[in-house]
């Protein structure tokens, strides 16, 4: 079901952003931030490194279960793998700035190549799981970087307002929204059979490994 979606307004200035991202240098090039703070979940932006702001266990939970989710997924349907921070993406429209997404999904057809430390291009699937220090970051920032720089899918989790927002580019290159349907389930083409339930996503604690296992084989077979 495709939903008609302007960028968040007065809901994101609703929050108070005191843990916004602190600055750990200024004029740093691009060699010196992947050698010496890629690794530490900093984000590059025109010379600026950024220290992501620290994460809640809350948000580390749903991270952890919807990584393990997509992997258990491409074991069973080996046609992409998930990557978290602090692998870094490269967006070539964005060629000054590096962002380390919370996940993102890289699919065996994705023509760009992966490198060692960093994916030189934009993935499939991004995904942002959203802390109260990253809300204009994750809403704003990002979504404008990720539809311009052609990141098919972005998916913001937002783990303050238990919401999730699915955004696809259309042939316009603009990003479109997309809901889950009536039995709480978000599906996309690019993970056929995949039912990402969105309410479980809120829900503690989440699907063990064993669990995860037996409902994917069970849909896998559907």
């Amino acid at each position: 079901m495709v939903i008609q979606d302007t960028l968040i307004q007065a809901s994101i200035r609703e929050l108070d952003d005191a843990d916004a991202p602190i600055i750990m240098a200024t004029d740093v090039s691009l060699e010196d931030y992947m050698e010496h703070y890629a690794e530490l979940g900093c984000e590059w932006v025109e010379g600026v490194v950024y220290k992501v702001t620290p994460i809640g266990l809350y948000h580390e939970e749903i991270r952890d279960y919807l990584r393990l989710l997509l992997q258990i997924f491409f074991s069973f349907k080996p046609i992409g793998r998930v990557l978290g921070e602090p692998f870094v993406m490269r967006l070539p429209a964005f060629s000054n700035r590096r962002r380390e997404p919370d996940l993102m999904v890289i699919l065996n057809t994705n023509p760009h190549p992966l490198e060692n430390t960093y994916m030189n291009g934009p993935a499939d699937i991004c995904i942002e799981i959203v802390s109260p220090g990253s809300v204009s970051t994750d809403h704003g920032d990002k979504f404008v970087e990720y539809e311009k720089g052609g990141v098919t899918e972005y998916w913001i989790l937002d783990s303050i307002r238990r919401e999730a927002r699915f955004y696809r580019l259309n042939e316009k290159g603009i990003y479109i929204r997309y809901a889950e349907n009536e039995d709480g389930n978000y599906v996309t083409p690019q993970l056929p059979k995949l039912l990402l339930h969105v309410p479980s996503l809120w829900v503690q604690p989440h699907p063990n490994p064993v669990e995860i296992v037996e409902t994917l084989s069970q849909m896998l077979k559907e």
